[in-house]
C-alpha cells in the first residue's frame, strides 16, 4: 500500500515502467519450446538461464509493470553467482549493499553479533540488500536484450491442458483470447499460483500464527548495513522487529503484530505511521522520514508434494512458501529457476537424457524441506507459535543478558545452498577424501592467479584437476578442464590430492568427486550426471 494521494506505483525513489499488451495476439501454434508463466524474478531468471543454453522461451505476466514495494530484499552469494552465470550480475553489484553482520537486541541490550562466513577467497559477499523493484528491473534489462526471450505483458494464462507431447495454454489479453502450445511450461506465478489451481494441486504444510507488517521508509539514517533484530522492545512488548538498510536511503522495518491486534486497523496509514514512529524512537532516530510503502505477511512452511506435473514444472513460490527468516524465499526460488533451466536446456539440445528432468523435484524439494527444517527453528524463535514456545524463547533471551552463549539462539541461520547428496544425478561421495565439499554441494570459491575459481568455470560442465598429465588425458565434448596447482588455495579448499578430480555442473554444484580418478571414470561420471543412471 501507498500513502493517501499516491498511486500503487508512485514511489519516492523508483520509476516504474509501463508495459503495453502485445499488439496482436498470436494464434494457435508453438512460438517457443518453453512457456514461462510469471515474469517476476524467478520467471525472468529461468528465461535467461534457458537463453544461455540457446533455448527460446515466451514469458507471460498479467501485470503491466513490476511488483510494487521492496518485498524480497536479501540476495545471497549463491544467487549473485546465478546472476553472473546468466549474464546479469553487474548492475546488482553496483547498486546493492553488501553485508556480513547481524545484531540482536533484547529489551534494548545487545545479546548477539554474528558474522556470516566471508573471506578474500570469495568473489562475492555473503548477502546483499536490494529492493525487489531493482531486482526485477536489472533482470528485465537483461531479458530485453535477449532475442531468444519474448515477453507478453498484460497477458493472463486462464487455462491449461495437455495435448499429446505439448501443453496448451489459453491466454487472455486486452486484444482477446487465444491458445498457444509449448513443449514445456514453467509455472513461476507466485504464492497465489493460478497454474497450481488449474492443475488441481495444493500446497501442504504448516501455517504460523505470527503476523508482520512490512514498512519501507526513506530517511538519512547513518547506521551501517547490518541486520538488526529487536526482541521485546519497549515500543512493542512481546514482539519482534527486524530492520534492514537498502539503497536510496530506504529502510525496511518489519514489526510483529500482537495476537489481539486487529489486522485491518494495523494496516491503516495512521496506524502504520504511529508504529514506525515508535520503532524509530526505539533505535534512537529522531530525524525526518517519509513513508514509502507497506504490506503484511505471516510465516508459512508450505510445498507441493511434487514440483513436476507432466510437462509443467513449478518454480519459486508456486512450488513452495517459506518463512522470510534467514532470507530463504527469493534465494530458494532463484535456485529452482537455475536448476530447471540448465537441465531443460540440455535436454532440449539433445545433450542430456529426458531422465535428467526427474532429478528436479528430488533436488529442489529436498532443498525446500531443508529450508523448512532451518526456517522453522528461526520462525519458532522469532514468532513463537504457542505459550510454551514463548516461555522458552523469553527464558533464553533473559539468559542471554548475562550468558553470551544463549544469545546464539537468536541467530537466524542465514540461507546456505543445499547439498544434493541424494540426487539421482549425483554420484555418491568418495570416502577417501579427508575434507572439502562433498558431492552434491556447491563449489566453494577460491583465489587463483587469474582471479577466482568461479571465473574459470565453463558455461556447461567443468572438470577441476590438479595433475597436468591427467588434464591432458581428459577429452570430453563441451567440458572445460581447469588445472589448479597442487599448492594452490583451490586445492587446499577442495582437500585435493595430485590425482583428485571434481566434476562441476552448470549450476556450480558438484556432480561427482574422486580422490583418484581415470579419464574413463570421469566420462562415466558425466554420463551419470546427464542421465541419473548408474554406469
Amino acid at each position: 500500500m501507498r500513502p493517501e494521494g499516491r498511486s500503487e506505483t508512485d514511489s519516492l525513489y523508483f520509476t516504474y515502467p509501463h508495459f503495453d499488451a502485445p499488439v496482436r495476439s498470436t494464434g494457435s501454434g508453438n512460438p517457443a519450446p518453453v512457456a514461462i508463466v510469471g515474469a517476476g524474478p524467478i520467471g525472468m531468471t529461468a528465461a535467461l538461464g534457458l537463453a544461455r543454453e540457446g533455448i527460446r522461451s515466451i514469458l507471460f505476466d498479467n501485470k503491466s509493470t513490476f511488483n510494487d514495494g521492496s518485498r524480497a530484499i536479501c540476495i545471497a552469494r549463491s544467487s549473485i553467482n546465478i546472476f553472473e552465470r546468466i549474464g546479469a550480475a553487474a548492475p546488482f553489484l553496483e547498486k546493492a549493499l553488501g553485508w556480513t553482520t547481524g545484531r540482536s537486541f533484547y529489551r534494548g541490550t545487545q545479546i548477539l553479533e554474528f558474522q556470516m562466513p566471508d573471506s578474500a577467497s570469495e568473489k562475492y559477499r555473503p548477502m546483499y540488500n536490494l529492493q525487489q523493484q531493482y531486482i526485477e528491473q536489472f533482470l528485465w534489462n537483461a531479458v530485453e536484450k535477449e532475442p531468444l526471450i519474448e515477453v507478453r505483458w498484460q497477458s493472463e494464462v486462464a487455462g491449461v491442458s495437455d495435448h499429446d507431447s505439448t501443453v496448451q495454454l489459453k491466454v487472455t489479453d486486452p486484444n482477446g483470447i487465444y491458445t498457444l502450445n509449448a513443449d514445456w511450461v514453467l509455472a513461476a506465478d507466485g504464492a497465489r499460483s493460478q497454474m497450481r489451481k488449474m492443475r488441481g494441486l495444493r500446497l501442504k504444510g504448516d501455517n504460523y500464527e505470527g503476523r508482520y507488517v512490512i514498512a519501507d521508509v526513506q530517511m538519512p539514517h547513518d547506521y551501517p548495513t547490518i541486520r538488526r533484530a529487536l526482541f521485546d522492545p519497549d515500543c512493542r512488548r512481546g514482539a519482534t522487529i527486524l530492520i534492514h538498510k537498502q539503497p536510496d536511503d530506504i529502510w525496511r522495518i518489519d514489526y510483529q503484530l500482537a495476537d489481539d491486534e486487529d489486522g485491518a486497523h494495523a494496516m491503516e496509514e495512521a496506524t502504520v505511521r504511529a508504529s514506525v514512529t515508535a520503532v524509530l524512537e526505539e533505535i534512537g532516530y529522531d530525524g525526518p522520514w517519509e513513508l514509502e510503502w507497506w504490506s503484511t505477511y505471516s510465516a508459512n512452511t508450505l510445498a507441493l508434494d511434487d514440483y513436476r506435473d507432466g510437462r509443467i514444472f513449478f518454480i519459486g513460490d508456486s512450488a513452495h512458501i517459506v518463512p522470510i527468516f534467514g532470507v530463504r524465499g527469493l534465494n530458494n526460488g532463484l535456485a529452482d529457476a537455475h536448476n530447471i533451466a540448465w537441465k531443460l536446456g540440455w535436454v532440449l539440445n539433445g545433450k542430456a537424457a529426458p531422465s535428467l528432468l526427474d532429478s528436479y523435484t528430488p533436488e529442489r524439494r529436498g532443498a525446500t524441506l531443508d529450508v523448512f527444517a532451518n526456517a522453522t527453528q528461526s520462525a519458532r524463535f522469532m514468532t513463537p507459535p504457542t505459550r510454551g514456545w514463548t516461555l522458552m524463547r523469553d527464558a533464553a533471551l533473559n539468559l542471554a543478558l548475562s550468558h553470551p552463549f544463549a544469545g546464539r539462539l537468536a541467530n537466524p541461520r542465514q540461507m546456505t545452498p543445499y547439498t544434493y547428496a541424494d540426487s539421482p544425478a549425483v554420484i555418491a561421495d568418495d570416502p577417501m577424501f579427508n575434507g572439502g565439499p562433498v558431492a552434491g554441494a556447491i563449489l566453494p570459491d577460491a583465489q587463483c592467479e587469474a582471479g577466482h575459481l568461479v571465473d574459470l568455470l565453463g558455461a556447461g560442465f567443468s572438470v577441476v584437476v590438479f595433475n597436468e598429465t591427467l588434464a591432458d588425458a581428459i577429452n570430453l565434448e563441451g567440458v572445460k578442464v581447469i588445472l589448479l596447482p597442487q599448492d594452490s588455495e583451490g586445492a587446499q579448499r577442495l582437500a585435493a590430492g595430485a590425482d583428485s578430480v571434481y566434476l562441476i555442473r552448470p549450476d556450480l554444484h558438484i556432480a561427482a568427486r574422486w580422490h583418484t580418478a581415470t579419464p574413463i571414470q570421469i566420462a562415466d561420471g558425466l554420463t551419470h550426471a546427464l542421465t541419473g543412471a548408474t554406469i
